[in-house]
């Protein structure tokens, strides 16, 4: 799978210690549909760094041997664009436990319920929907547990 970074334990995407996987892709439907530049995107960073390449048995081994970890966030970039590697990671975790994942979306539903659907398998799905828009109003969002950048945005337990 491709990433831009892992981040064994994260605190700040999730109420629980969780392991960060940073996505490679972007559509970078925030920016064009408001017409401004990557400069402003809220990963603009993340998206400037090398991709990096890890076998999915790692990405499980490595969160089941950390005894801090209680889940895994799928952030970074945009998740759905690398949905058949979430997919298997999330298989593969499923073999070992049933930890929430939660998986950081600028979908909204109607967008991507095919994959929503394909989802609701497993149990303890997460995700957060909606747009990151700039200089918006952040609210606190009680499924995550966190402050989310745009007032528009909003988790969902999907299964």
């Amino acid at each position: 799978m491709m990433v831009k970074d892992i981040i064994d334990e994260d605190y700040q995407d999730y109420k629980k210690t969780s392991m960060m996987i940073a996505t490679c892709l972007c559509d970078w439907k925030c920016l064009t549909e408001t017409g401004l530049s990557l400069d402003i995107c809220q990963n603009s960073e993340l998206a400037k760094q090398k991709n990096i390449d890890v076998s999915i048995d790692l990405i499980v081994n490595r969160y089941i041997k950390n005894p801090l970890t209680q889940a895994v966030v799928f952030g970074g970039l945009e998740p759905m664009l690398q949905f058949n590697d979430i997919f298997k990671v999330i298989q593969g975790l499923r073999m070992w436990n049933n930890d929430d994942i939660v998986i950081y979306t600028g979908y909204y539903p109607e967008e991507i319920q095919d994959k929503i659907e394909t989802l609701k398998q497993f149990s303890n799905i997460i995700v957060k929907y909606g747009r990151f828009i700039p200089d918006s109003v952040s609210k606190f969002d009680d499924v995550l547990g966190v402050q989310l950048s745009s007032a528009n945005q909003f988790a969902v337990k999907i299964s």
